[in-house]
């Protein structure tokens, strides 16, 4: 036991002696690790050096097989702010006229009440408030979904038998 003991101080001392003579960590430094660590039964390894601290883990419950914990680092939060603001313009509200029907959950997107059947709605069909659009299962339960509007049905975004996420839309409704 005393050994061992002796050699981890050992190790500590050189691992501060080569921090004092090494800059931050790179790609290469963290490869390297992951390949010491390969063959091997550790499961998590954990290195300081200075400020930084890398983090290894491997094996069930990981969630990764290495995962690098740096100081933060001014620039990157203002090169990431621009790239958000693209993926914001394809949710602007469409240019026509009409009201969007999105789904109210995840589920499988219906158009008839069976295979059978012919569809609740096509495109140019009048419908009036309350009326039955389509059905969305979730869980095993086939939920009707009703126009909130009188009008005409313009667009239908969804193919039968297809799933759909919360707030996706499935028709465009015109006043008539």
């Amino acid at each position: 036991m005393a050994t061992r003991k002796s050699e981890q101080t050992e190790r500590s001392r050189e691992s501060a002696a080569e921090e004092s003579e090494s800059g931050p960590f790179t790609l290469a430094d963290v490869r390297k690790l992951v390949d010491v660590l390969k063959g091997t039964d550790v499961t998590a390894l954990v290195w300081k050096r200075g400020a930084e601290k890398v983090e290894i883990r491997r094996g069930p419950g990981a969630g990764s097989v290495a995962q690098a914990v740096t100081q933060a680092i001014p620039a990157a939060p203002v090169a990431a702010a621009p790239a958000a603001a693209p993926a914001a313009a394809p949710a602007k509200a469409p240019d026509k006229p009409g009201t969007i029907v999105t789904s109210p959950f995840v589920g499988t997107f219906y158009r008839a009440p069976s295979p059978d059947s012919p569809p609740f709605v096509e495109v140019g069909t009048v419908v009036k408030k309350g009326q039955v659009l389509c059905i969305v299962e979730a869980m095993k339960l086939m939920n009707e979904i009703e126009a909130e509007m009188g009008g005409k049905i313009a667009e239908i975004f969804v193919q039968n038998a297809t799933p759909v996420e919360f707030g996706e839309k499935l028709f465009r409704i015109e006043p008539a």
